[in-house]
């Protein structure tokens, strides 16, 4: 089995999304991108645009191979969109695309959002999406409905994803460690890989209870797993990476990002916007020419490249 994490924060989008390949099957996992609308007040720096096309690209190209398509939940940025804004994944780029694949899908517990963003998706595409929640098809097994977040969250639910063939493999989609009976579940599948939602800490709202049960969460996940990777709202702020080093300091087991274990340099872009608006200044007008067509990202991807050593490694090869 070959894991390939396609779009998440340390690699400078919003999104958890990743690529799997089986012996049979090619299994594409939250097929979205984002990236946060505003952030200090301010827009995507066009550095971060230019990352997230790329990205886009290659959920584009996986969407193409794919044999099934699992979408976790209908957050912006895990699916594409009818509605989406110039930073996030097109329904109209993957419409006709593929139609031999199966789309599997938590259709439980929708939010009257996700419920409209459900049946855009299936209409875009011409087909039905299959509920997939506690089904077992081949090497993949879902979960059922479980907590966005926190354990009292009723209204928003994700779906966890189980791929079992030499080893086990759990996408763990926006958990975010903060729901006992989430990470229960996760132990008792025996997986030797897990790809999971960290804990918002850059959310003012999130309470020191609920700080403390994610780090309980996140030892007792580290203690069952050979490597362990964390991602996702976890690294939308530098505070992020203080607390995955400090876990892993404490473990003996393998603690990443999704950078790390792509071998690829980490790229908190969300958290850096502000650093790369004073490092990369952005004319008056630009985001609104760039919806318009007017302006593309080739100037700061340029520019970029001076300033980040190993930023070729994001390079199209």
């Amino acid at each position: 089995m070959k894991i390939e994490i396609v779009g998440t924060e340390s690699l400078g989008v919003r999104g958890l999304c990743c690529f799997v390949t089986t012996k049979n099957q090619k299994i594409l996992i939250d097929p979205g991108i984002a990236l946060g609308y505003t952030r200090y007040k301010l827009l995507p720096h066009p550095f971060q645009v230019a990352v997230d096309e790329k990205i886009q690209k290659k959920i584009i190209e996986a969407w193409a191979e794919a044999t099934d398509i699992v979408i976790s939940h209908f957050h912006g940025d895990h699916i594409p969109l009818v509605n989406a804004n110039p930073y996030q994944l097109n329904i109209e780029k993957i419409a006709g695309l593929n139609p031999k694949a199966k789309i599997w899908a938590k259709l439980s517990h929708l939010s009257p959002t996700e419920k409209e963003r459900a049946e855009s998706l299936s209409l875009a595409l011409n087909k039905n999406l299959i509920p997939a929640e506690e089904i077992e098809q081949k090497v993949l097994r879902f979960s059922k409905a479980v907590p966005h977040g926190k354990a009292d969250n009723n209204l928003e639910t994700v779906m966890m994803t189980k791929i079992e063939e030499d080893f086990v493999f759990v996408h763990a989609s926006d958990i975010q460690l903060l729901n006992s009976e989430s990470v229960s579940q996760i132990v008792s599948w025996k997986p030797e890989i897990v790809l999971v939602s960290g804990p918002p800490l850059y959310l003012f709202k999130l309470s020191k209870d609920q700080i403390r049960k994610a780090w309980y969460n996140a030892s007792r996940l580290s203690e069952k797993v050979d490597t362990l990777i964390i991602d996702h709202h976890l690294l939308r702020d530098d505070n992020g990476l203080q607390w995955l080093r400090k876990l892993s300091s404490k473990s003996n087991k393998n603690i990443l990002c999704g950078a790390d274990f792509m071998n690829k340099p980490r790229m908190l872009l969300e958290a850096q916007r502000k650093h790369l608006y004073e490092q990369m200044p952005v004319p008056e007008g630009w985001h609104e020419a760039y919806g318009q067509g007017k302006v593309n990202t080739d100037y700061y991807w340029n520019l970029a490249k001076k300033q980040y050593n190993s930023i070729e490694l994001y390079d199209e090869n």
